[in-house]
């Protein structure tokens, strides 16, 4: 379960979906994402737009700011590969973004052990997050409902509390009436 918490913090929504970094998955897999990257560009045809896509400039640098992602290395040794490297927060290219199914195609291209158990852990991570997310919306859901019931219960209070307040009044007004002092013959 510990394992599963720790993935759902990489998993990011990025263009309305939900995804996990290069850099992440090569991490889990204990390979480079140099290694990673390149076994995926070998079998590029199984891995169309909605399996996975490359962050734009725009997006790096706004997910950088919101996640402070930035990776930079101190003991690079080339000034020239050290500012491209601090350019994209640690390598040359912008990072590749891969969804749930992403993260499937690549068990059929990464066949060492490790990767298989952490893709295995990768799924669950997705499928639990998405429960969490289906319990968060139906509660939503069962939250305004209740809201909805609660104002036309409002209003329906409100004249109740002026209906019995109109029978007060009546009733203050009849025994004032009854008990008032009289006059005349008895």
């Amino acid at each position: 379960m510990e394992i599963i918490q720790s993935l759902q913090n990489r998993i990011y929504e990025i263009r309305g979906q939900r995804v996990i970094l290069d850099k992440d998955i090569a991490q889990l897999y204990e390979i480079e994402t140099r290694v990673l990257n390149q076994s995926v560009k070998r079998h590029i045809d199984r891995f169309p737009e909605d399996f996975m896509f490359q962050l734009n400039k725009q997006e790096f640098e706004s997910f950088e700011i919101q996640n402070n992602v930035k990776n930079v290395t101190s003991n690079l040794r080339s000034q020239i590969v050290t500012s491209s490297l601090i350019e994209w927060g640690g390598s040359r290219y912008l990072p590749f973004a891969f969804t749930e199914q992403g993260v499937a195609m690549l068990s059929g291209i990464i066949n060492s052990k490790t990767a298989i158990q952490m893709n295995i852990a990768i799924m669950r991570a997705f499928v639990e997050l998405r429960r969490v997310l289906l319990i968060k919306t139906d509660f939503k859901h069962q939250l305004d409902e209740i809201k909805e019931r609660l104002s036309g219960h409002d209003a329906q209070l409100t004249q109740i509390y002026e209906a019995i307040e109109n029978i007060l009044d009546e009733n203050a007004a009849k025994n004032k009436w009854d008990n008032r002092t009289r006059i005349g013959f008895r």
